[in-house]
């Protein structure tokens, strides 16, 4: 959409292999000769533009990108920021252009790496702006990166990708199949047949699934109603993680044109037949499917390969994943190849004045659903934070380690502990350990809640949600500057239950979301607090 056991390091921890084949590069010249340049010299296109000297633009030049990068990478760059409306890449000299929808979502954009350095493949890249003011590329010249732009963007608005992303003659051939073959490589986190199925409709509808295990690898078979969306799904999402790091889809078209299911269980399903029998939990693999597989499987088994932790389809993969896209994109995730699933994190370097566990459940509550907090009895500078499962606390740590709480810069890591100990019954320790478990202001207890697509790194930003009517901007303003910090911008959504609230940086908005969400605003309206990608 965020193990370690020593401080996190800016970063991301990436394998050597592509995240799409070379086919889907563009040369070095690919889709130049439309490029609208500032002052219309084409000469002076690939000139360095000085960061400081180039007026904001929502076109961004992107240098010292690594050799093989690819344009899925590169888009991935602006995602958490704004929607993304072009992209130029320059194989043969390191370099992109990327265009966000917005000027402001460009500034947020070059704002927030001009203080947290990107990383793509574990190499630095440098963010700056462009000179030039649109970004218009030759689309015979460039059908490819264009191809992969359109069902990325379409994923991240939360709709099927367009069959305009699949049209292009030279950029993909027909499918030859509505049933896709996808295995699942580094598989450190368990993956459902629900998983699958909410990974893939959203490019189509997902009519049979059969999931088993091969060669000791979880593969499934996954059939869509149409072929041209088992296309575009394979387009989007081959390569790619589910979870931050491990369970890489590979996806290869299978030579069955129909899959036949005969139990909805958790190992098969087929949603256009529902009255299906449970049967013993085995999916009903027949032999003729078995046989195929065989043949099919051969291309890709053996292929396991190295470890990354790139997630490029913001909103696309695990309910999570829109938020560990954005930390993988701004370069806050680092990884040293941990596969344990455990869920605690060790926080250090906490301001001992300052920090309770009800603040920390707060902060750390915005990625994940807090169940325990302990501040250490002997060092009152660190806490270990129990969330409810490994990813949450993947996901917490890629976004808040590196962050300024109570005006120290925090560490966050993974904890060899597997879970936080309350103290024996009678014994006093002082508040330090406080149990959250059965919490009602966790906000990802309820299956399917908005609350999983709007999960966004700490921003100056926030989103305000259950105001009530009579509640005004000045009151808001006030309640907010009391904090202890500056508001700069404010701006109600139309209903006026909702609002955005821009403070002066990103540690007071920190602060601001952990003294306020859950505020009473009066008459039983807590005010829910949280970060947000916009901008005022």
């Amino acid at each position: 959409m965020d193990g370690i056991v020593s401080d996190v390091t800016v970063g991301v921890k990436r394998g050597s292999d592509e995240l799409m084949s070379s086919s889907l590069y563009n040369s070095p010249t690919s889709g130049l000769t439309g490029i609208v340049t500032a002052n219309g010299n084409d000469s002076k296109k690939l000139r360095v533009e000085d960061r400081m000297d180039c007026p904001p633009s929502r076109v961004i030049h992107i240098r010292k990108l690594p050799n093989e990068v690819s344009e899925t990478e590169v888009i991935a760059l602006g995602l958490p920021f704004g929607k993304v409306t072009n992209i130029l890449t320059l194989k043969g000299k390191n370099q992109a252009f990327l265009e966000l929808g917005t000027e402001e979502a460009a500034m947020t954009m070059v704002n927030y790496y001009t203080a947290v350095t990107p990383h793509v493949r574990n190499v630095p890249v440098f963010i700056q702006y462009s000179n030039h003011k649109e970004l218009k590329t030759d689309n015979a010249g460039n059908q490819r990166a264009q191809a992969v732009l359109q069902a990325v963007s379409a994923v991240q608005a939360g709709g099927a990708a367009t069959p305009a992303a699949a049209s292009s003659e030279n950029a993909l051939t027909p499918a030859p199949s509505p049933v896709l073959r996808i295995i699942i490589d580094n598989m450190f986190y368990p993956v459902t047949l629900d998983v699958l199925q909410q990974i893939f409709s959203k490019f189509g509808t997902v009519m049979k699934i059969i999931t088993f295990t091969k060669n000791n690898q979880f593969q499934a078979l996954l059939q869509f109603s149409d072929p041209v969306n088992a296309q575009q799904a394979k387009l989007a999402l081959d390569g790619q993680n589910i979870y931050n790091a491990c369970c890489t889809l590979r996806i290869d078209f299978s030579k069955l044109v129909n899959l036949n299911v005969k139990y909805n269980n958790d190992k098969s399903r087929d949603y256009t037949r529902p009255e299906l029998p449970a049967g013993d939990g085995q999916p009903a693999v027949d032999s003729s499917v078995a046989a195929t597989f065989n043949k099919d499987s051969s291309s890709l088994l053996g292929r396991r390969r190295a470890l990354r932790s790139f997630l490029a389809v913001t909103g696309a993969l695990s309910p999570l994943s829109a938020a560990a896209a954005a930390a993988v994109a701004a370069g806050r995730v680092a990884l040293s190849g941990h596969s344990s699933t455990n869920g605690v994190l060790l926080v250090s370097n906490l301001n001992e004045e300052m920090v309770t566990p009800q603040s920390l459940f707060t902060l750390f509550g915005v990625y994940g659903d807090a169940q325990r907090v302990k501040i250490l009895y002997n060092k009152k500078d660190s806490a270990l934070i129990q969330m409810a499962d490994g990813n949450q606390a993947q996901l917490a740590m890629s976004h808040l380690n590196g962050q300024k709480m109570y005006g120290k810069i925090i560490r966050v890591t993974l904890s060899k502990h597997q879970m936080v100990q309350l103290p024996r019954e009678g014994l006093d320790d002082q508040g330090l350990t406080k149990d959250f478990t059965n919490s009602p202001l966790h906000r990802f207890k309820k299956p399917g809640s908005k609350n999983f697509q709007n999960i966004f790194p700490p921003s100056a930003t926030l989103h305000l949600s259950n105001i009530p009517q009579d509640v005004t901007e000045d009151d808001l303003r006030v309640l907010f500057s009391n904090s202890g910090g500056t508001v700069k911008a404010f701006k109600f959504f139309q209903d006026r239950k909702m609002a955005l609230l821009q403070m002066s940086t990103v540690e007071e908005a920190i602060q601001a979301l952990i003294d306020l969400h859950n505020y009473n605003m009066g008459d039983n309206h807590h005010l829910r607090v949280s970060f947000s990608k916009s901008t005022i």
